[in-house]
C-alpha cells in the first residue's frame, strides 16, 4: 500500500525512523548500483554512536525510553499512644529514586560511492538522524562534513526530518519541512532543494568523478518504495497527530484530506 501523502510522509519521523534511515539507504544503494556500475560501486558504512542527549526524543524516537523520578517526601508522623501526634525534631523522609537515562547506541548508515579502480571515496550520500541535529551530534556532524569537503568529496546530504537544526545555515536558504544539499568536491557553492511536506521529493544529481556525468537519484521512488515492501501503514496510526513539531492549522487539514483521500480509493 503506497503511503498517502505525494512527498516524505511525516508520520515516519517518530519511532520508526530508525528502521527508514537504514531501508532508505538500502534501497538508494539498490538504486544507483545498476547506473553506476562498472565504473563505481555504492557500500553503506554503518557507524554506531551514542546518543548523550536523548531527553527530547523519549516517547518521539524511543518511545521504550522512560525517565523515573521520585520526589522526596515527608514520611506520615506515627500516632503516640492514645492517638495525640508527638513531634520529635524534621520528620524523616522516604529515599528517592533516580534512574539514570541510558546510554543509547544509534546506527548511522551513509551510502558511500567508490570508484572500482582505485577504491577511493567519491561521494558520501548523508541520510540525517535526529543525533545529527542536535548537540553534542551536530558539532561532530559538522566536523565530518568538512573533514570530507577538505579530502575532495561530494557530499549529498538528505534531511526528511522537521525538527532539529539543519547543519547548513544561510540567510539565503528558505524555511521548508525538508532540505537536500549537495556539495560538489572542488566547488565553494551548496545547491539547495527546500522541500515542503505538500511537495514530491525531487530527482536528485548524484556526482561522480571527471569527466563521467552525473547520475539520478530518484528519492521519491525510494522513499514510496521501503514504504510499501515494509509495510509502515500497518504500524501507522494515521488518526493520530503526527510527530512533534506541530503542523500549523492549515498543514493539519491538507494533512487530513490526504488521508481521507487516500482511504477512500
Amino acid at each position: 500500500m503506497p503511503s498517502p501523502f505525494p512527498g516524505m510522509d511525516p508520520y515516519l519521523e517518530g519511532y520508526l525512523w530508525s528502521d527508514v534511515h537504514h531501508s532508505l539507504a538500502t534501497q538508494i544503494r539498490d538504486q544507483l548500483t545498476p547506473r553506476l556500475r562498472p565504473r563505481y560501486v555504492a557500500r553503506i558504512e554503518i557507524q554506531m554512536v551514542v546518543d548523550e542527549t536523548p531527553q527530547s526524543e523519549i516517547g518521539i524516537l524511543y518511545p521504550d525510553v522512560e525517565v523515573v523520578r521520585s520526589q522526596r517526601r515527608p514520611l506520615p508522623p506515627r500516632p503516640s499512644r492514645g492517638g495525640l501526634l508527638v513531634a520529635e525534631g524534621p520528620a524523616p523522609t522516604a529515599a528517592s529514586l533516580l534512574v539514570q537515562l541510558p546510554e543509547i547506541e544509534v546506527r548511522l548508515a551513509t551510502v558511500e560511492i567508490y570508484d572500482t579502480a582505485q577504491n577511493q571515496l567519491v561521494t558520501a550520500i548523508e541520510i540525517l538522524s535526529p543525533v545529527n541535529k542536535r548537540e553534542p551530534g551536530l558539532t561532530k556532524y559538522r566536523a565530518k562534513w568538512r573533514e570530507l569537503r577538505g579530502a575532495g568529496i561530494h557530499i549529498l546530504e538528505i534531511d526528511l526530518l522537521r525538527r532539529g537544526q539543519r547543519p547548513l545555515i544561510h540567510p539565503r536558504i528558505p524555511d521548508s519541512h525538508y532540505c537536500v544539499t549537495l556539495a560538489r568536491a572542488h566547488s565553494s557553492g551548496v545547491h539547495v532543494w527546500a522541500i515542503q511536506l505538500q511537495e514530491q521529493l525531487p530527482i536528485l544529481p548524484v556526482p561522480l568523478r571527471a569527466p563521467d556525468a552525473d547520475v539520478t537519484l530518484d528519492l521519491g521512488q525510494a522513499l514510496q518504495s521501503i514504504y510499501d515492501r515494509a509495510a509502515y501503514d500497518l504500524s501507522i496510526d494515521y488518526s493520530a497527530p503526527p510527530p512533534p513539531p506541530e503542523l500549523s492549522t492549515d498543514e493539519l487539514a491538507w494533512l487530513q484530506d490526504q488521508i481521507n483521500s487516500s482511504a477512500s480509493q
